[in-house]
Order: C-alpha cells, then structure tokens, then sequence
C-alpha cells in the first residue's frame, strides 16, 4: 500500500502521516518545498503543488490511496488524473460546515469531484479545531496572559486535531469506510470562558478574560495578523460562513445544546474522543 499525502504538512496531514508509517504503509508527502519539509524514516517527500494538477503527476506514480486537501478549483483535474493513474482510495479533508449546509463552494465541491469519479471515497468533516484557540489565543496569551473574548459564554464542540487524524487515517488504512461522510465534533460542549479556564490549569499560570465588543474584538483581531486577521468579520459575527453580512449579536442567542449528541471520533474509531482539557495539556508548551 502506498499513500500519497497532500497537505502532509499542515497540522492534520503530517499527524496521519505519522499514524500510517506506524501502521507499515509507504506514505509519499506531497510539498511544494520538499527541502523545508521534515519527516522521519518511512515517509518520501515529493514536490508538487495542487494549484497546479499536472505537478502531481510524478507524484502519483504507483499510489493506490490519496488523502486530499481540499482545493477546490483543481479538485476536478486532481481526481482525473489520481483516476488515470490508478489510484483506487481517496480520502477527504472536508468540513462539518457541509453537513451542516453552509460551505457550498469550498469544500462541497471537492467532494462531488470524488464522488463523481467512481473511485471508493471517504470525506471526513470536522467541526471546529481546537486548534483554533492557539492561533486566536496565543499571541495575547503569550505577550500578557490574557484573553479577549467578545462573547465568553458562547459554547460549542471543538474537535482534537488527534482525533481527525485517527478517522483520517483509519479510513485509509481500513476497508468498510467507503462512501462514508464522518462530521466530527469534540465530546462535550464546553464556553470559551471554561477553555480559557482550561488553558491557564495547563499552563500553570493565570489568564486574565477580557470581554470586550464584538467591535473592539475585531479591530484586536485585525491587527493581530495571521488566521485572527484573515478569518476577523466571521469570528466577531460581523460575516456568515458564506461571506455574507451578519449581525453579531445572533451568535448570542443560539443554544448549540438543542442540537443535542453530536457525532464524534468515537463512533468510527471506538476510543472516545479527547476533551478539550487533554488538547489544552498537550499544547501547554505553545501557549508560555
């Protein structure tokens, strides 16, 4: 079994990367610059980029399984020639935001290219990242040991970046995951007050929570840089998932509890799924 990897080295890719070459499959990781990409023994790094499909070509040489980053203006050529190539697997980095009807042209699209191909499929949909709180929270965390949060009280459940790579990973690796659209939320629904909470215990250090506007968390956020900058209107409520403008202040008065269990890893891997406490004492050492 051979797996080409793309977006090997983003925060998802390079962990199913791991969990494949313990598992003795040959994993090719797909870069666009090889030289700066690091992987251990057991993983081949080639050069490739999905903007542009024909760069892939090489890269699929003698692969029998995909896992794909979504993209969706190439999605369609990606496939075809993944197809042409004899790749018979393909695996789906997609989003929660597709079950949930909201992302019609970034991730959806990716998935109907898989699907029309005829090839056996699995999309896996994660809800929000966890992540997403070191690269909100980090800077502020890091610089002041302070938070601050526009709507404290709002509550969701965040997913483990652990746990998308186990059912990423685990449908490659297994058969009897085909055809399967696996949306993945963390196990509790849990405010952003009580992850800042959970962050400071793990950081053995204090943090202070600021509410602030939405208004004010925007400008804080836009002149912060990075993925608080370039995601700013949909994180303050200013913006909907489709772009469109929002009123802030509906965030607010949405109760995510009556939607009552959300589906987890859980139900594909059988081991439950990582609470935010656990996400919070394994990236400690990033929020000091």
């Amino acid at each position: 079994m051979r797996v080409l990897m793309t977006g090997a080295t983003g925060h998802v890719g390079r962990l199913v990367v791991d969990r494949l070459v313990r598992a003795g499959a040959a994993v090719r990781a797909l870069s666009r610059n090889p030289d700066r990409a690091r992987f251990g023994e057991g993983v081949e790094v080639v050069q490739g980029d999905l903007a542009q499909p024909q760069s892939l070509t090489p890269a699929m040489d003698g692969v029998d399984r995909m896992y794909l980053f979504p993209h969706a203006a190439t999605a369609p050529q990606v496939v075809a020639l993944a197809k042409q190539a004899g790749v018979r697997r393909i695996v789906v980095l997609s989003s929660g935001a597709v079950t949930a009807g909201y992302d019609t042209d970034f991730h959806l699209p990716v998935e109907q290219a898989v699907e029309a191909s005829g090839l056996e499929w699995t999309h896996v949909r994660p809800g929000e990242f966890m992540l997403n709180k070191l690269w909100l929270w980090g800077p502020s965390i890091r610089a002041e040991r302070v938070v601050r949060e526009p709507l404290p009280d709002l509550a969701w459940y965040p997913v483990h970046e652990q746990d998308i790579a186990d059912v990423a990973a685990a449908a490659l690796l297994e058969d009897g995951h085909q055809g399967a659209a696996y949306t993945l939320n963390g196990p509790e629904l849990i405010s952003r007050r009580a992850q800042v909470a959970a962050i400071a215990e793990a950081i053995g250090q204090d943090i202070r929570l600021e509410v602030v506007t939405p208004a004010q968390a925007r400008e804080l956020y836009l002149a912060q840089g990075g993925f608080a900058a370039e995601n700013a209107d949909f994180l303050t409520g200013f913006e909907d998932y489709s772009g469109e403008e929002a009123d802030p202040s509906a965030a607010a008065e949405f109760d995510p509890a009556m939607l009552g269990p959300m589906p987890t890893a859980a139900d594909v891997t059988g081991k439950p799924a990582r609470p935010f406490t656990e996400w919070a004492r394994d990236h400690a050492p990033d929020f000091i």
